[in-house]
């Protein structure tokens, strides 16, 4: 088939990959977010899929909104048969699902239809899910309801992140977009309607979302520390400054620890949570705007604790 592949993040590279060395299908462009500001200097930047493709000589499409009319124009003149989809950033108005024949294809990381929405990955770690994984199914109007192509399962790991996982998935997702596309192409796939029982949505979760509150428990801190990694990070303050956690362990027994009260010997610090003690991992400063030199701040702010 021609294939218009629309996607931004890294996480949509090795779907782009996969179809590009694909045989039987053909990649005629790839519609991507328009370039973002990003680094200390807040340059503007090509997407991580938009640099794949301009690698590979593949035409590049950056609307501002995939409704503007000088893209459904250009999007009528490539004649793609299939539009596959990972992680693109923006929804698809109905004048473009209908221009291809087999219209748009999602890949969405997680089994739908739980977790429908923004962040799947980051939800299922959450909410303390076994089991995730992937599904492709055909875009429709509505947030992540349309009928399912097929899906991949993937274990939750004790000690994965959402960085973690949703690396995993982007690889064996982009093998399961690629059977689809073949599916579609030779007949043999047909979706099929999700069922109406097991619905649940994945919001994005912001910063706000993302600060521990030590009265949990210990094993939901754990859970929110390693769905927040690495986006958009877990913090707590302390004396005032905002700190950022990394992944966290979870202490045996019951906690000594008042929630929020910190312990320190020589290897470990620990912090009483609403049950039992955890030891906090990496913890970093929030870096302030005005330090350009990243390195150095943090190594001044070492020193200044040392002292």
């Amino acid at each position: 088939m021609r294939l218009v592949f629309a996607g931004t993040p890294a996480t949509a590279v090795p779907s782009l990959q996969a179809l590009l060395a694909s045989e039987k299908h053909e990649v005629v462009a790839v519609l991507t977010r328009p370039h973002a500001r990003a680094g200390r200097g807040r340059h503007e930047a090509a997407s991580p899929v938009e640099q794949v493709a301009a690698a590979a000589g593949v035409r590049v499409l950056t609307p501002a909104r995939p409704s503007d009319p000088d893209f459904l124009d250009q999007l009528v003149e490539l004649r793609p048969d299939c539009c596959p989809v990972v992680a693109y950033g923006a929804l698809i108005p109905g004048a473009a699902l209908a221009i291809p024949q087999h219209g748009w294809v999602n890949l969405h990381f997680s089994l739908l239809p739980a977790w429908r929405g923004a962040a799947p990955v980051q939800h299922a770690i959450l909410h303390g899910d076994e089991i995730t994984g992937a599904s492709t199914f055909q875009i429709e109007t509505g947030l992540d309801t349309g009928p399912v192509y097929g899906i991949v399962t993937e274990k939750i790991r004790p000690n994965d992140t959402a960085g973690e996982l949703l690396e995993r998935l982007s690889h064996s997702g982009a093998d399961l977009l690629l059977a689809t596309m073949d599916g579609i192409a030779d007949g043999s796939l047909d979706a099929r309607p999700q069922p109406a029982d097991g619905v649940s949505v994945a919001a994005k979760i912001t910063v706000d979302d993302a600060r521990v509150d030590w009265s949990a428990p210990a094993v939901h801190i754990d859970r929110l520390v390693r769905a927040c990694t690495p986006a958009p990070g877990a913090w707590t303050l302390f004396r005032g400054e905002r700190l950022k956690l990394g992944p966290v362990r979870l202490a045996a027994g019951r906690s000594e620890l008042a929630p929020g009260e910190i312990a320190v010997n020589k290897n470990t610090v620990r912090v009483g949570t609403g049950s039992h003690e955890i030891e906090l991992g990496e913890v970093q400063p929030q870096p302030h705007e005005e330090h350009e030199d990243h390195e150095a701040y943090l190594a001044q702010r070492v020193q200044q604790r040392q002292a």
